[in-house]
């Protein structure tokens, strides 16, 4: 079961973003530029944070690196440093065939973490009821926090059916959208809706492409004979793991804003500003081939990282990207959180 503070928060809607990895240049872990990224993201007011996840580096679980268990555990011992709050929502990554996502569950409950952000990326040989059953058996040991990844970077399109049958698996209490396509967000939505665990199940955005809309739309569906509205309520993003302190700013103001239900032009144009630099950062025009390294070369602009490396060599900047990074920064300067981090990062650095 999911501890009530946690479901609290997590119903209330809040920013979690997606937990990178620090490295150094060979290649091995930067253990103190872990930790300093853990704190920014305390610091910065964030509710929570998810480890493991895409944006940490899936290949952290290969035997040649091994590094799953340690960089969730540096998290974990980095929350309980600062001491945050009981509903502090703490999501561990978890993916692969079911086996591996059951030792996964299994670890991430045991060092401390909430919920499992159950991926179903890289498993297309799996039929919808195979990935039902899968879901099922995790729900079993952790609460599930359901992703539904886009296909440009190991995801593939779900039936409406399989999200209402996903929506009413007990153990299931949040579900990111992230398939960057607005017919397959809505069909979430409405699934959601129409699983008789409606209200047990937060939706948050992963869409990094359509971030402050989906945070302001109200969704309206008939169901039998009545109007169910349902919104998606907070986000657990990549993107979000830079510039946090602003994200965190700009999340205050949507929430008052949606209690407020006039939305100012001002804040849509802000939408708009940042997918256009989310385009840069996740490297949108190479099909995202460079989006970790888009993340970590901010962090690593800012001090917070030592180099923009990854894990696999492959995993680099593409061609003009740090161009349009260098545009972005020029053209929207009101979106980094540059001076934050610089009044905090020693302290970060610090042991």
């Amino acid at each position: 079961m999911l501890k009530e503070a946690v479901k609290k928060k997590l119903h209330e809607g809040t920013v979690i973003p997606a937990h990178p990895l620090a490295l150094t240049e060979d290649r091995q872990l930067d253990e103190a530029g872990q930790r300093a990224l853990t704190r920014y993201y305390i610091d910065a007011g964030v509710g929570g944070i998810a480890v493991g996840v895409h944006t940490t580096q899936f290949e952290i679980r290969d035997p040649e690196f091994n590094l799953y268990e340690r960089v969730l555990t540096i998290a974990i011992e980095e929350t309980k440093r600062a001491n945050v709050p009981d509903d502090f929502i703490k999501v561990a990554g978890i993916c692969g065939p079911t086996e591996q996502a059951l030792k996964e569950a299994a670890f991430s409950k045991e060092v401390g973490y909430d919920l499992g952000l159950l991926s179903m990326g890289g498993l297309n040989h799996l039929s919808e009821d195979e990935l039902i059953e899968r879901a099922e058996k995790v729900a079993g040991v952790i609460p599930v926090f359901g992703f539904y990844l886009q296909p440009a970077v190991g995801g593939r399109i779900f039936s409406y059916e399989f999200w209402e049958r996903f929506a009413s698996i007990p153990n299931v209490y949040a579900i990111k959208i992230a398939p960057f396509d607005r017919y397959c967000s809505i069909d979430v939505v409405r699934a959601v809706c129409h699983s008789p665990r409606n209200e047990e199940i937060a939706l948050y955005t992963g869409n990094d492409d359509n971030i402050i809309n989906d945070l302001l739309t109200a969704f309206d569906f008939t169901i039998g004979d009545k109007k169910v509205e349902k919104r998606i309520v907070g986000g657990l993003l990549g993107h979000w793991s830079v510039w946090t302190k602003t994200v965190v700013d700009t999340f205050e103001e949507i929430k008052v804003v949606r209690a407020q239900k006039s939305v100012p032009n001002g804040l849509l144009t802000l939408g708009q500003q940042i997918t256009d630099a989310n385009a840069a950062i996740f490297d949108s025009r190479n099909s995202f081939k460079g989006s970790i390294a888009g993340i970590n070369e901010i962090l690593a602009r800012q001090g917070l990282l030592q180099g923009n490396w990854c894990l696999v060599d492959r995993e680099v900047l593409s061609p003009g990207q740090a161009e349009e990074l260098d545009r972005i920064y020029t053209s929207y300067p009101h979106l980094n959180d540059d001076e934050f981090v610089k009044a905090n990062l020693s302290k970060w650095l610090s042991k």
